[in-house]
């Protein structure tokens, strides 16, 4: 098998790193406050590692209060109050370098959608940011969508549901390990990017199909041709 541009019929995309460049500003401000500890060179690294490790029991956290019926509520309370107090401005958002170009050469050749572990209303915030994304968008699928989180299949099988696909004619595409075991764990192709919080390595022993330095770089990939499959 081969990953070629026919063997798939829709593009699923990660927000943070893949779409949105705020992994790296979260990575930045965290390496800012342990670079007294740790010191400038090593805590970049430290800071990386730690929000990486951050997000699978992020993920089983959220898991665990949908189990008693407490994360719709608690995850409404915080957006309430993250609004409330100014934290989500309409410039919150910034695009990979290259995205919107690349997205505007798919334009008509696959349904896209999003998949992501961020809240609905973050969802809304950037699709209403970028409209002209947001007319491209056939379906999204984000923290309440779905009781387990990447890298559980769970989130990608729904967004195939919702383009009345199944997971196997997806494309599934991120910057994390995360992305990259929900994709094959549903069925579903993988292609990581290195614009984020992945490294190549990780991203190859995960099970990605092809590793890209960048989203930007997918319309390109896709009409280069194909990788061997993984």
């Amino acid at each position: 098998m081969r990953l070629t541009p026919d063997a798939f019929d829709a593009i699923l995309f990660d927000l943070d790193g893949t779409l949105i460049d705020t992994d790296d500003v979260a990575a930045v401000r965290l390496a800012e406050r342990l670079r007294p500890l740790l010191g400038p060179a090593r805590a970049p690294r430290a800071a990386r590692w730690l929000l990486m490790q951050a997000e699978t029991p992020g993920n089983a956290l959220i898991t665990a209060l949908d189990l008693v019926g407490l994360d719709r509520p608690l995850m409404a309370f915080t957006d309430r109050l993250r609004r409330r107090r100014g934290l989500y401005p309409a410039h919150e958002f910034h695009l990979i370098p290259g995205v919107e170009e690349m997205l505007a050469r798919l334009d008509g050749r696959y349904p896209l959608a999003i998949v992501t572990t961020r809240s609905r209303y973050h969802i809304e915030r950037f699709l209403a940011q970028f409209p002209h994304i947001a007319a491209r968008v056939a379906a999204a699928c984000g923290l309440q969508d779905t009781w387990r989180l990447k890298p559980h299949p769970s989130p990608v099988r729904l967004a195939a549901q919702r383009l009345n696909l199944p997971p196997e004619r997806c494309l599934m595409v991120g910057d994390t390990t995360m992305d990259v075991r929900a994709a094959r764990r549903a069925g579903a192709w993988a292609i990581g990017v290195l614009c984020g919080f992945g490294q190549r390595r990780e991203l190859e022993r995960a099970g990605a199909h092809a590793v890209l330095d960048s989203t930007a770089h997918l319309a390109d990939f896709l009409a280069d041709g194909a990788v061997n499959h993984r």
